[in-house]
């Protein structure tokens, strides 16, 4: 698959299907081991969680750009598994929105955003930093990944509070856009595409709870290296 500054595309393999919508989280996946991916984080409302999103920095939280669509006063919280349990660190300030500046919300193109939070967080066993990719990342064809987040766990059902986390195998570029001209897009919950152990990608748009033949899409990472690191320097 190329290293195109837009998108990675991904499907879910046969026993896992992921949902891509922010209030639908993930589908007919697993419950995640307790603390097992400490750069998870959920990023709030007054009303509680809308989206997923990932520590990259002391002081940054990685998310898709759609996410602050609708949303004001977004704050986060870290170190979670239960996001009802007492013990969780936060909720966290946003004290700046970094939201790409050619970011497109009709067709989700650019769909990436830094959240500059108000004060540096403290690393520890269950809240740390995951590794971005290199400038040359390049995720092939049939690698299988993994996505986590917050929400529903059937189209039918009632959310999860605890964390659920999916296997994912990268789709043919090529096919997968064939697959997308005749369908628009849903928003998801900005969480990260985890290939090894880096994040490779945001979780962007997608529609399996309507059509399980479509592939999610994710916002390509490596691509936009320069302007993350600009910010974050």
């Amino acid at each position: 698959m190329a290293n195109t500054p837009l998108l990675l595309l991904v499907t879910a393999l046969p026993a896992l299907t992921l949902s891509a919508s922010v209030n639908e989280g993930i589908i007919n996946g697993r419950e995640a081991k307790p603390h097992s991916r400490p750069y998870m984080v959920s990023v709030q409302i007054s009303k509680g969680h809308i989206c997923g999103g990932f520590l990259v920095s002391k002081s940054f939280v990685m998310t898709a750009a759609h996410c602050s669509e609708n949303a004001q006063n977004l704050k986060v919280v870290l170190g979670a598994h239960d996001l009802s349990a007492k013990d969780n660190l936060g909720p966290v300030t946003v004290k700046k929105y970094h939201r790409h500046p050619n970011f497109e919300p009709k067709t989700f193109m650019n769909d990436i955003m830094l959240l500059e939070l108000e004060n540096k967080v403290q690393l520890s066993k269950r809240v740390q930093l995951i590794p971005l990719p290199k400038p040359d990342g390049h995720v092939k064809a049939g690698t299988v990944c993994s996505v986590a987040g917050w929400g529903y766990t059937r189209p039918d059902g009632h959310p999860s509070m605890r964390l659920q986390e999916a296997n994912l195998t990268v789709f043919n570029e090529a096919e997968c856009k064939r697959l997308w001209t005749q369908h628009d897009g849903e928003g998801d919950s900005g969480g990260p595409l985890v290939c090894g152990d880096k994040a490779v990608g945001v979780s962007s748009f997608g529609q399996k709870c309507t059509n399980a033949a479509l592939p999610e899409v994710y916002t390509n990472i490596s691509a936009f290296l320069p302007w993350i690191n600009k910010i974050i320097g």
